[in-house]
């Protein structure tokens, strides 16, 4: 698997900068990975990668981790990218826990748990070689710099989004007519769990509302600890 990572990381077209098509990433990624799998929290970014990736020829699986905490409108968010897109297979994942409001004394623990463990059970079971993610630099700092193409834990990670802009994902879904979250437009530009998510409020980064005042800003799926 690591030689894999390896040799898809060093094959990647020379010719990739600001100006790329994702599509041509995606397709390079589709000839390159036949087993590549596509996961989504089915925020803005998603709900774009997603539209890209079918126009781009991609066929394979969408995996949704249901934590157990999601808003509403997120659950129904997902239904309507399942019927707007019956070329994919949606796959819902759960750790069936029960409601133990673990987010209050240790989100870490809460979401390693409920998000990464399921998911990463999972892709032991599939083994794809490469994940399909929409995250984008200008998301927060914490991701100011992701590549084209990384190496993760156990497999090559595509971001196809990387050099897009929160301006260009919200003209990509207008134009389109994308099924976007309602909550995004009421300020919600990251939406992951509702205990611990807020609205953004002006001049922050659009991953500020995740973990507020908590020191935190990511969950743990895209750490090359304890992530996939």
């Amino acid at each position: 698997m690591i030689e894999q990572i390896t040799d898809s990381i060093n094959n990647k077209p020379e010719t990739w900068n600001e100006s790329t098509d994702s599509r041509d990433i995606i397709r390079w990624a589709i000839k390159n990975h036949p087993n590549l799998t596509m996961t989504s929290g089915f925020n803005l970014n998603g709900t774009v990668l997603l539209d890209l990736a079918v126009e781009a020829g991609y066929r394979g699986e969408v995996i949704f981790v249901n934590t157990g905490y999601h808003f509403q409108e997120t659950l129904e968010t997902r239904d309507r990218v399942q019927e707007a897109y019956p070329q994919i297979k949606l796959v819902t994942l759960t750790a069936n826990l029960p409601d133990d409001h673990l987010f209050l004394k240790d989100a870490d623990a809460c979401c390693f748990a409920r998000k990464v463990a399921p998911l990463q059970n999972y892709l032991a079971r599939k083994q794809p070689t490469a994940l399909l993610n929409a995250r984008s630099r200008d998301q927060a700092s914490t991701r100011s710099d992701i590549p084209f193409i990384e190496s993760g834990k156990e497999r090559a990670r595509i971001n196809p989004l990387a050099h897009w802009t929160r301006e260009t994902l919200e003209a990509y879904a207008k134009a389109k007519d994308l099924p976007v979250n309602p909550l995004y437009w009421e300020g919600f530009l990251s939406i992951g769990c509702a205990p611990c998510t807020r609205a953004v409020r002006p001049g922050e980064d659009s991953r500020s509302g995740r973990w507020s005042g908590q020191g935190k800003t990511e969950c743990g799926l895209w750490t090359n600890v304890s992530g996939i």
